[in-house]
């Protein structure tokens, strides 16, 4: 287990180049298994996901070279090989469901080990992938230890409509559709702009995709996938991520964004705060004239809020961060979580910096900010922007905190700890028990 020092109290300063998104990354290096053509990537970060992806890629018979420091990443699967009964795939992380359509297509079976998981936001159900498999034609099995997905032909095209615009489930879907014969239409598909990048990934390599960005896609299956070259955007989690620990630490940091287009709504949630976020010249700043302070809504019997779902809304992943800022700002602030329940218990870990919350319900949690902030020793839960969350508290407040189980950063933030440096925080890694 690692745990993060902060010695807080130091407003940050400076530039940043974001990573790209591990949610358009992880997804775009499973699809990369549908062509047996060379691919290259460029701007792929260094993170435990990626490199639990590219060792099982390894494993399976594939050429990969990467070099992290360039970012540069050369796969070929024109040599791979899989078998049911001795080839694992990460149990660690969520996406390994998404390697599961590529296989399905290119060897009639895949394996998917029974406790896969991810961040602990909830309960996440395996049922929606399930249901988009057997749609195309998958056989799903379930033994003591993993589920077994057989084809007894090429995938078939279908017509879907998913319960909830699932990211993974859309990805899922498309997976299996670009290579299916015929014409799939999926119905409520998620379009969060790491969706829409994966799905311009696979039109470059020949898919054929429209509706992208919408909540209707249709996907024509085509006979074989190409190769080609593809380069990463900046992760708009790790733009906000950057642009808040500014505003909360009373500094100045701009943060590289070529995509300010995806920010309308973040840049309200932020102003909710006294935040003003510009965009300028490909970079992006947050500017706060002294304290943080809730802005008091037009219908004045009620609680100003943040409410988090399924894009276009602002998204569930950068509620944590909003609390910070809430759990700092004067003023009283209602955060509603409507996708993943339980996902709010860890705000009991805000009061150890003697910040006052409520949680209302397992969706909903109020903020009463403008308490007088201590450091603090807290317990960070595995999901990554909760970890972000309280380091966010702990360099707004001057003095020594501990965030312990920060590890879940590095699963998304290659060289976080050495960015903040460069804007001056004081921050570090120590490995604890």
């Amino acid at each position: 287990m690692s745990n993060l020092v902060v010695h807080g109290g130091t407003p940050l300063t400076g530039r940043i180049v974001p990573s790209a998104n591990k949610n358009a990354v992880l997804p775009i290096l499973c699809a990369t298994l549908l062509t047996r053509q060379p691919v290259r990537l460029r701007g792929v970060p260094e993170i435990t996901d990626v490199k639990k992806i590219l060792e099982i890629f390894r494993t399976l018979g594939s050429s990969v070279e990467v070099d992290f420091a360039s970012g540069v990443l050369d796969v070929h699967h024109r040599d791979t090989r899989f078998d049911e009964r001795s080839h694992r795939l990460p149990e660690e992380m969520r996406s390994s469901i998404m390697l599961v359509p590529p296989l399905l297509a290119r060897f009639g079976v895949a394996r998917i080990e029974n406790d896969v998981q991810g961040c602990t936001l909830g309960v996440r159900e395996i049922d929606p992938h399930v249901e988009v498999l057997q749609r195309f034609g998958g056989e799903v099995q379930r033994t003591p230890d993993a589920l077994i997905v057989r084809s007894r032909g090429p995938l078939h095209a279908t017509q879907h409509w998913l319960d909830y615009a699932s990211v993974t489930t859309t990805e899922n879907f498309v997976l299996c559709a670009a290579l299916a014969s015929g014409t799939s239409t999926l119905m409520n598909a998620a379009s969060e702009p790491h969706v829409q990048e994966f799905c311009s990934f696979m039109t470059m390599l020949g898919a054929r995709i429209e509706g992208i960005g919408t909540s209707r896609l249709t996907i024509r299956g085509v006979d074989a996938l190409g190769g080609g070259e593809f380069g990463f955007t900046e992760d708009f989690h790790e733009v906000v991520t950057f642009l808040a620990l500014g505003a909360i630490t009373g500094g100045d940091v701009a943060v590289k964004n070529s995509t300010p287009e995806q920010f309308p709504l973040i840049d309200r949630t932020f102003a909710k705060f006294g935040v003003r976020v510009t965009h300028e010249n490909g970079w992006s700043s947050a500017v706060v004239d002294g304290r943080l302070q809730v802005r008091e809504p037009f219908t004045r019997n009620i609680l100003q809020k943040v409410e988090a779902a399924p894009w276009p809304y602002l998204p569930v992943d950068l509620l944590p961060i909003f609390i910070a800022l809430g759990a700092r700002a004067d003023g009283s602030m209602m955060f509603w979580n409507k996708v993943y329940d339980g996902a709010l218990g860890w705000t009991a870990e805000l009061s150890k910096f003697g910040a006052h919350v409520f949680l209302s319900d397992p969706h909903r949690l109020v903020t009463f900010g403008g308490k007088p902030l201590v450091p603090a020793e807290v317990e960070s839960p595995y999901i990554i922007r909760v970890a972000i969350a309280l380091l966010m508290l702990a360099a707004s407040i001057p003095g020594r905190s501990v965030i312990r189980n920060a590890t879940p950063i590095r699963r998304a933030h290659p060289r976080f700890v050495e960015n903040l440096g460069s804007l001056g925080a004081r921050i570090d890694w120590v490995e604890g028990d």
